[in-house]
């Protein structure tokens, strides 16, 4: 079996972040999205992965890799243009061959796992393939499933304005060879793009077996800002807390559910978990609250900021307001401006947003 990892979007509801930054990239505590759905795969036995790139084709392969750091292969596979999640799986058609294959959305936080789903997907050579499923608040906003009594699908719909039911597709599913057939067949749907849905939809027509899986866990879609936060906080409640030997650490308060990475100091300060601190950053004299995720070679003095992200070489000095809910780009410096007149002063770029007490 091998995986697909589907990676070309552009993200653009995460903008200022991703006009100079794939949004697969941005890391939850402190590690890139697309790097967590390799370890996934990784996790459930598949060592052959392909990974669909659009125009970010060559930051996505320099920041991955090849895959030796998890063990595994990597092939990258362009996509022409983004025309949809059944068009990136015809795209990679030379690469998946005969195979059959789990394919997961690379901007996707799911617990758990999917050793289990790939398990039983491998056990019952009848099905054709196998979709998650989750219960969710907005489904006008993805894929939905309508049910019958027995469990079995009777209709996919993309988006829906009166959707059937609450269950999303997650963006992960499991396919034999006969998804190819499908892909091949359909057109593209109003809005220009070669739906996965649609696919699906032609393969229970053709009554091939397709069998969903309602996920019990968490599953998060990080393609704006308060997903990304949402997840983050998530993934921090999971992460078994570990200061590395080389940290410096004097006369501060750091509760045990605070992760620190190797490098780092941190100087009459106050950090409440769960907490990620990275490689290299320098806290003084501030406060870190919980459900943050500072990421490498950040220096943060005098200021307080609680259930937010910091990208890498950020600076944030002398803030007498705490910062929460924040995402805070690369290289970006926040402080307090002593001079006369009295004023705040931004240099932001286009679709950022202030909020200001």
């Amino acid at each position: 079996m091998k995986g697909l990892i589907l990676s070309g979007g552009k993200g653009t509801r995460l903008r200022p972040l991703t006009f100079t930054r794939a949004k697969q990239l941005i890391p939850v505590a402190n590690k890139p999205v697309l790097m967590r759905v390799v370890e996934t795969i990784r996790d459930a036995g598949i060592t052959d992965i392909g990974i669909v790139v659009g125009d970010n084709g060559a930051e996505i392969a320099e920041a991955v890799g090849n895959g030796d750091k998890w063990g595994v292969q990597l092939e990258y596979i362009p996509q022409s243009a983004p025309l949809g999640l059944a068009h990136a799986v015809k795209t990679a058609q030379p690469f998946l061959d005969n195979d059959s294959f789990v394919m997961f959305l690379g901007d996707n936080v799911l617990q758990g796992g999917i050793s289990d789903l790939i398990r039983d997907f491998d056990q019952h050579r009848e099905w054709n393939s196998q979709i998650v499923l989750k219960a969710v608040d907005d489904p006008t906003a993805f894929g939905v499933a309508k049910l019958r009594e027995d469990g079995s699908i009777v209709q996919l719909i993309e988006k829906p304005k009166n959707p059937p039911s609450n269950l999303a597709l997650v963006g992960v599913y499991m396919f034999d060879p006969h998804i190819f057939e499908a892909v091949n067949a359909i057109q593209p749907s109003w809005r220009g793009e070669y739906e996965i849905t649609d696919a699906i939809q032609w393969l229970i027509a053709q009554n091939y077996v397709v069998r969903p899986h309602i996920h019990k866990g968490w599953w998060i879609d990080t393609g704006k800002q308060k997903d990304m936060l949402e997840a983050n906080a998530l993934v921090l409640e999971e992460l078994v807390p570990e200061i590395a030997p080389d940290v410096i650490i004097e006369n501060s308060e750091i509760d045990r559910r605070v992760t620190v990475e190797r490098g780092a100091r941190i100087k009459n300060s106050v950090i409440h978990g769960p907490t990620i601190i990275g490689e290299d950053t320098v806290i003084e004299d501030a406060y870190v609250g919980p459900y943050s995720s500072i990421y490498h070679h950040v220096t943060l003095e005098s200021c307080e900021i609680e259930r937010s992200i910091v990208l890498e070489h950020s600076s944030i000095r002398h803030i007498g307001t705490r910062l929460h809910g924040c995402l805070i780009g690369r290289q970006v410096t926040i402080q307090r401006r002593d001079e006369k007149p009295r004023a705040l002063t931004f240099n932001l770029g286009d679709y950022s947003t202030v909020s200001i007490i």
